[in-house]
């Protein structure tokens, strides 16, 4: 039995459609015997796959989000066959606060698995989805965007996997999700991440990046909705025929794909988000702000492909990432 704080008021094993809470108890100065409440819906009926579909990992990211307390309020547990776990926003903390990471404890949610029981609050959360949702689902899928410091082309992720059979089931369910491009990845810091500990588990893992700025638009909106009604259908947990529009095949193979600044200052980016792009060509530029008359620092492109994300804000500092690079397949 876990010793994890978080108690469920929803019951994973019961047919129909529940909304209620994960109790994370919290005593603050503002409530002694207090709880963080995440909410949560479940919803099933008879025998099938398990779906758990996420957002909020990081608290300024908000298509998922949006996709998912949208469906919520609409699935039907009469047009599944199988179980739908959905937590609109995993980091609830970070969530209401629209931070990357949790204004109680500084955590990253996505750094820090497989968690500890006996840990911060963002701790308690990750050793929640490593030992008691995780083992439930078949299918994982985490819903990301760029927050307020980078922004994407829109893209769904699988990850270069040891386990090509299992890297095989996530490519599947990448393609079914068909965002408009599609991308192989291997991640620049696999620590600690919410994807490791799924993919080490055996499940099929897939992600996204679909925008970003700290805002969500329409278009990125309708792709995650889009992609979460698809990949129900590729389980086997809907019927129902797959929307699907054209995809660009993309990988992200090496450490070259991204850029770093190092310098800080003003950004200005001089080409858009999904241009090709030319190894050596000019991508930014970083002016001083402390002087006029300096000429800025230039950063340009390691390698040929595809403009896939930056830096979203108008000041970079040292270290900050200034762009990605995709090549297509």
């Amino acid at each position: 039995m876990s010793d994890n704080p978080i108690t469920a008021t929803v019951d994973f094993q019961k047919d129909g459609v529940q909304h209620g809470f994960l109790k994370l108890p919290h005593s603050t100065d503002a409530s002694a015997w207090g709880s963080i409440m995440i909410p949560i819906t479940v919803a099933g009926r008879g025998t099938g796959p398990t779906l758990l579909v996420t957002g909020g990992n990081h608290g300024d990211e908000y298509e998922g989000p949006i996709a998912l307390f949208d469906l919520a309020t609409r699935i039907d547990a009469d047009d599944l066959t199988g179980r739908v776990i959905i937590v609109p926003a995993m980091n609830y903390p970070a969530f209401q606060s629209a931070r990357r990471t949790s204004p109680i404890d500084g955590g990253n949610l996505n750094r820090l698995f497989p968690g500890t029981p006996r840990g911060t609050i963002t701790e308690k959360i990750a050793d929640y989805f490593q030992r008691t949702l995780l083992p439930m689902a078949d299918y994982v899928v985490d819903l990301h965007s760029g927050g307020r410091t980078l922004d994407f082309i829109p893209f769904c992720a699988a990850h270069v996997l040891a386990d090509k059979a299992q890297q095989a089931r996530c490519v599947a369910a990448m393609t079914a999700f068909n965002a408009p491009y599609s991308v192989m990845m291997i991640e620049p810091d696999g620590t600690g991440l919410y994807d490791s500990a799924a993919e080490e588990m055996g499940k099929v893992f897939i992600t996204t990046e679909l925008g970003g700025g700290g805002t969500a638009r329409a278009d990125t909106v309708a792709i995650a909705k889009k992609g979460i009604a698809n990949l129900m259908k590729h389980a086997g947990i809907r019927s129902g025929p797959l929307a699907q529009a054209p995809s660009v095949s993309l990988e992200m193979p090496e450490q070259d794909c991204f850029v770093q600044s190092e310098t800080a200052g003003l950004l200005e980016v001089i080409v858009a988000l999904g241009d090709p792009v030319q190894k050596g060509q000019t991508l930014a530029l970083v002016h001083d702000v402390t002087r006029t008359g300096l000429k800025p620092v230039s950063y340009h492109s390691p390698i040929s492909g595809i403009f896939a994300g930056r830096h979203a804000s108008g000041l970079i500092a040292l270290g900050d990432m200034v762009a990605v690079i995709a090549v297509e397949v």
